[in-house]
């Protein structure tokens, strides 16, 4: 690998952090096909972390300058006479950046977890305690808990420990199809454990530098997860009792670590209920873009590795 190979891959790293997701985040056909829409996201975002590490890895091979005998030397002073100390400490400057980033997205992810694990498991004791279903618990489910407020509220806690979470204003304001939609809503969540797509966005967001990452990503990404789960809903209940109970809890707020029917997207997804409809040209499109964005690099990083590994061999033989 070369010079040009890692510039390559910088400017793909920071392309698909930064241009790329601020277009996507605008575009307005995820809305229709949610599913392929994550899958790009998750696929732009894979790619824009191998891209950074591939564009360090191929700094990193010009360091290994061949020596007198053909084999990469780790000298220092060897690397300086070959490549000048100019564009060592270039060099040497990329590769230190690469490993920082590599540092703060163990880092981050681990922090993340941990942290989010915490609070979850702490607000689970909570509304255990604090549950008010006493002999209702059966009628909505066993993983249902009912706290005393007169607002409507509904979320879910996903873990090992799931609990769906709604006050006794969601029960009394809502009749049973709309209870069922949003119930059938939050389990959605749980069951395709959207709490660890919404992780790692969360992760890589803090791992790149803030004048490089995209502040889009993951509200786009939270957008498309409260769509998934509200086709799965309407596959349930239809769209109206959907939309209604929407409405109902769209003023409602839960902790960080949950994920609420409700929110500051309500709006959207009850117009996007409202007309609904799906787009397969453009879903088939999205996946098959998600397949080059993750194909196309790695094997363009593959072929130069596995032929200098095999030149490494021969040499070592």
């Amino acid at each position: 690998m070369n010079a040009p190979t890692a510039l390559v891959f910088a400017v793909l790293a920071l392309i698909l952090t930064g241009p790329v997701p601020a277009m996507l985040s605008r575009a307005t056909w995820p809305h229709r096909t949610p599913r392929a829409a994550l899958v790009l996201w998750q696929a732009i975002a894979l790619a824009a972390v191998l891209s950074a590490f591939s564009s360090g890895l191929a700094i990193a091979s010009q360091l290994l300058v061949p020596g007198p005998d053909g084999r990469p030397t780790t000298a220092p002073t060897a690397e300086i006479d070959a490549l000048g100390l100019p564009l060592w400490i270039l060099y040497v400057t990329v590769l230190a950046i690469t490993l920082v980033i590599g540092a703060r997205l163990v880092w981050a992810t681990s922090l993340v977890a941990i942290k989010t694990r915490r609070r979850r498991a702490r607000h689970r004791t909570l509304v255990d305690i604090l549950d008010r279903s006493a002999g209702e618990t059966s009628a909505h489910g066993t993983d249902v808990r009912v706290l005393e407020s007169l607002d409507p509220i509904a979320y879910c806690l996903p873990g090992l420990r799931q609990r769906v979470v709604v006050s006794e204003g969601t029960l009394s304001n809502l009749d049973d199809d709309e209870l069922a939609a949003i119930l059938t809503h939050e389990r959605s969540h749980l069951r395709a454990r959207h709490d660890l797509v919404l992780e790692a966005f969360m992760a890589v967001n803090q791992a790149f530098p803030h004048v490089v990452r995209s502040r889009s990503a993951l509200g786009s990404v939270q957008l498309l997860v409260e769509l998934l789960a509200d086709d799965s809903a309407v596959r349930v209940t239809g769209p109206r009792p959907l939309a209604r109970a929407l409405v109902a809890c769209s003023g409602s707020s839960a902790p960080r670590g949950a994920l609420a029917a409700g929110g500051p997207s309500t709006l959207v997804r009850v117009r996007r209920l409202a007309t609904p409809g799906s787009t397969p040209g453009v879903a088939t499109l999205a996946y098959l873009a998600s397949a080059a964005i993750l194909v196309v690099p790695t094997i363009y990083v593959a072929v130069p590795w596995l032929t200098e590994l095999t030149r490494l061999a021969r040499h070592g033989s």
